[in-house]
């Protein structure tokens, strides 16, 4: 029987001797096996994979039988002899490449960086193996990018960046923490293909860390489901999906957004709230000397579109096609070059001052990140009260705490929340956060910007099920920017497929997901990946595309 790569006994981890957030555990992995680790956010996935690397933070404290690499105990490693593990035989792709990547550094110097770590070779050698790595990992124009910044990469092109880095060392053993989180769904499909390629190419062992349970089946030879701490069931990935034991693994595969869950819906129609029409947003594009000038992007291109009062229609598409630029411009976040938009029959066209305030009580926003999104100094009650102020300057400070006791009670977050400051909860709780403050001043269209994306099955559920539940109590409205087509099968009445700064398709979910005219559309519903239980006319996708 061919002998474990890694293999990891008994380890817990703790922080400043609290209670364990790893506990307990053991796993091993094969030679060129892909293993995956699946679980909540806040299971201990990404501890597990710092500790064998030992990469934690200085408060916190490890505890193992055994950390065996080979048959080789990294626990009795000094530092200086894990420095020539990390990298070279054990390669870790992290889940965020823009916070990963240095930003004033070239994606050239930074491969070359992770290949003189652990080779000694010529400057020449180096430049021919930076461009080998890139173009392994099939980055587009790999010979003009070397010189390039992560900022000017997409968030395709970053992570194949982080996987060319990986790789630097030829390691046994690749890690990769969330490879496609928040990546769209053709993307997605094209990091994953690489990473089998490479494997195949290798004979490497792949260690796939992801709450993604669709992504998970298609690709992992081996599961494992971690919740609490702890590793509660561990099958090959055919029988754990087709006869999940443990009652959280068929909790995690209940909680999957069903593509069929569409058919549901009530095709009622509603007037309309929202009406935009012929909608452009240019970005000029400046070259030279003296900064002419010499072409556009055309983020928006002549978009048009209505939203019903209380339905939602879901923008779909991949990234960088204009959808998030739509939504924030629809706003005034960011100005249009042209085009009409109606809200209630007002149009907002020209609006400025005091007449643009009164308007943007009745326009919200819930961002894809929410941490980033709220001020770290304030206090959640804070955070939530200050839309009240600054659009109802009439409403009385009790009447204020009063509204943001029971917008927190609304999304299902205790009273003491508005005391606490963002850092002390976790995603899906500040998500509800975000989803309190853009309810605060009462709107009547609220433009949710990818606001699932990065979160896990189960609190993604939650998230859909409070959304759909406000709609219907208080008749409000979305445009819900999104690329994960399942969830738009759970939450909207219509569809509007963008590409390239165009609206190409648009109808009811139905109409779209299940009879696409349009070649992309067609495109980006084959590529999600289906998970199929015993009964095969019931699918579900847990996909984030």
């Amino acid at each position: 029987m061919t002998e474990p790569l890694l293999s990891v006994a008994k380890l817990s981890v703790n922080f400043n001797k609290n209670q364990p957030v790893v506990d307990d555990i053991s796993f091993f992995i094969y030679p060129g096996e892909t293993f995956a680790l699946v679980g909540e956010s806040g299971s201990g996935k990404s501890i597990t994979a710092l500790s064998v690397l030992r990469l934690l933070p200085n408060n916190a404290h490890l505890e193992a039988t055994s950390i065996s690499l080979q048959g080789e105990n990294l626990l009795k490693l000094s530092e200086l002899g894990l420095c020539k593990i990390r990298g070279r035989r054990i390669g870790l792709i992290f889940q965020d490449p823009m916070s990963s990547l240095n930003p004033v550094m070239t994606i050239g110097d930074q491969v070359a960086e992770a290949i003189q770590q652990h080779y000694s070779l010529s400057k020449s050698e180096t430049q021919q193996r930076i461009l080998e790595l890139l173009q392994q990992v099939e980055l587009p124009e790999s010979k003009q990018r070397i010189k390039d910044f992560p900022h000017q990469l997409s968030g395709g092109q970053r992570q194949r960046v982080m996987i060319a880095i990986a790789l630097a060392g030829k390691p046994d053993l690749l890690i990769a923490d969330e490879p496609t989180t928040s990546l769209d769904v053709t993307i997605q499909a094209q990091i994953l293909t690489l990473l089998k390629n490479i494997q195949q190419q290798t004979s490497m062992a792949l260690w796939l860390i992801s709450h993604d349970l669709a992504l998970v089946s298609t690709i992992a030879d081996r599961v494992a489901v971690m919740q609490h701490g702890k590793i509660v069931e561990t099958a090959h990935s055919a029988e754990l999906f087709s006869k999940a034991q443990h009652p959280y693994t068929q909790k995690l595969l209940n909680a999957l957004p069903s593509m069929q869950s569409c058919l549901e819906h009530c095709a009622e129609e509603q007037s309309t709230l929202l009406q935009v029409n012929d909608f452009h947003c240019y970005y000029p594009i400046h070259k030279g000397l003296f900064k002419r000038i010499v072409g556009y992007v055309r983020a928006v291109d002549g978009v048009s579109f209505a939203i019903q009062k209380g339905k939602t229609l879901a923008l779909v598409g991949e990234s960088g096609c204009g959808k998030t630029t739509l939504g924030k411009s629809l706003l005034n976040l960011i100005p249009s070059t042209s085009g009409s938009v109606k809200i209630d029959g007002v149009a907002l066209d020209g609006l400025k001052g005091e007449q643009l305030r009164k308007q943007r009580a009745n326009m919200q926003i819930v961002f894809q990140d929410p941490f980033s999104s709220m001020n770290p100094r304030m206090l959640v009650g804070d955070i939530i009260s200050e839309g009240i102020n600054a659009l109802h300057p009439d409403v009385n400070a009790v009447e204020r705490k009063e509204r943001v006791q029971q917008l927190l009670q609304h999304v299902g977050l205790p009273e003491d929340a508005a005391l606490r400051y963002p850092h002390e909860f976790s995603g899906g709780q500040r998500q509800r956060i975000c989803i309190a403050r853009a309810l605060a001043v009462r709107p009547k269209l609220i433009v949710c910007d990818e606001p699932t994306s990065a979160l896990d099955v189960s609190v993604q559920a939650q998230i859909i099920r409070l959304l759909k539940d406000l709609q219907k109590e208080q008749g409000i409205s979305y445009l819900f920017i999104t690329h994960d087509l399942a969830v738009v099968a759970e939450i909207a009445d219509d569809v509007a497929v963008m590409y390239q700064g165009k609206i190409i398709e648009q109808g009811s979910v139905e109409q779209v997901l299940f009879k696409p005219q349009h070649a992309y559309t067609k495109k980006l519903i084959s590529a999600v990946p289906v998970l199929k239980y015993n009964n095969d006319s019931q699918k579900k996708t847990g996909i984030v595309l």
